[in-house]
């Protein structure tokens, strides 16, 4: 077996399902300042109160194979990027502490409900901001955390934030219904829009600014086998769109939507993180470290690799079974209830 490759594809898939399990999840934060009435805010926080603490594995795990896989990343990218890591640890830590003291307090609730919204949006920001940082070319020896925000960067933050809500609205109309169903498809086909025309904007300057990446996509015959992502990604995006106004129509005419236009808009949104997660994959390859390090130059001693496999052979089914059975013990509709989450 390849473990350095074997140990880089697990870091991408970790990477890639903290960012779509708890994507949804920082979007009903990031959305939170748009349902104004308490009760909708109690809706939004029950829709996520069962599986909320759980996708922060991810997120540790993929530190762990990073720490322990790549040790060179880890030190050169902890370093450079501790501003913004700090600031997303600190958004998760409000966002977390805000979200069990809401349904306690009485007075302090309108304090709680921004804590949940600033620390959601300030941990999705910080995210995009370190994704900007890695893939648009910005020295990651710096003399100050204020050389990271460049144009590039921050627009990825905010396309991120997009994203993540758009997320959260196709939960939100897998999850909710009626007024709420309705109002999150109406957002939703919006944010459709501006994910698309962040994700070109951000592909075009990406390949624009990289010789190697260019050369990628468009030297010789490359397009030709990389060009069911893009296809693919406008596609599931006009499906997404589509079906958020089958849902939008049929509560209108004040009928019931189907399941199948209910649930299908949150899927079609995952995949299209997964296609530019792809597409982000191929451009950067075999880079762990755009720009600096591969992940064969980061990669720690073999007898390292060999010592952690079996915890990761054990640990990585175990954490798959337990959070599909969560998503399925919690499937259907949230309800409205008058007391607990």
């Amino acid at each position: 077996m390849d473990l350095p490759l074997f140990y880089f594809l697990l870091l991408g898939f970790a990477i890639l399902m903290y960012v779509l399990l708890d994507g949804f999840d920082l979007g009903i934060g990031i959305l939170y300042p748009w349902f104004r009435d308490e009760a909708d805010k109690d809706q939004l926080m029950r829709s996520i109160s069962h599986v909320w603490a759980g996708k922060e594995t991810w997120l540790v795990f993929g530190g762990v194979i990073l720490f322990g896989a790549f040790p060179a990343a880890y030190a050169g990218l902890t370093s450079a990027l501790y501003a913004p890591i700090m600031l997303m640890l600190i958004g998760l830590i409000f966002r977390g502490v805000a979200f069990e003291y809401r349904f306690k307090s009485t007075t302090s609730k309108r304090w709680w409900n921004r804590a949940f919204a600033i620390g959601s949006t300030v941990a999705a920001f910080c995210q995009g901001l370190m994704l900007g940082v890695l893939i648009g070319g910005t020295p990651l020896v710096s003399a100050s955390p204020l050389d990271l925000l460049t144009p590039f960067t921050v627009f990825t933050g905010f396309a991120l934030l997009a994203g993540y809500a758009l997320l959260a609205c196709t939960y939100l109309v897998m999850k909710c219904r009626d007024e709420r169903q309705q109002r999150a498809a109406r957002y939703g086909r919006r944010l459709v829009w501006v994910l698309m025309l962040a994700m070109l904007v951000v592909s075009v300057a990406t390949a624009l600014g990289s010789d190697d990446i260019w050369q990628r996509w468009f030297g010789g015959w490359h397009f030709l086998w990389l060009w069911p992502l893009p296809l693919l990604s406008v596609l599931a995006a006009r499906l997404l769109y589509r079906d958020l106004g089958r849902v939008q129509r049929h509560l209108k005419a004040g009928a019931i939507p189907h399941s199948r236009h209910e649930d299908r808009p949150f899927w079609l949104a995952a995949s299209l993180f997964a296609l530019g997660f792809a597409g982000l994959l191929v451009s950067l390859f075999p880079a762990i470290v755009p720009g600096r390090l591969s992940y064969l130059q980061a990669v720690a001693p073999q007898a390292s690799l060999q010592f952690m496999l079996p915890g990761v052979l054990i640990f990585v089914p175990l954490i798959l079974a337990y959070t599909c059975w969560g998503y399925r013990i919690f499937a259907g509709k949230v309800e409205d209830f008058s007391e607990g989450y």
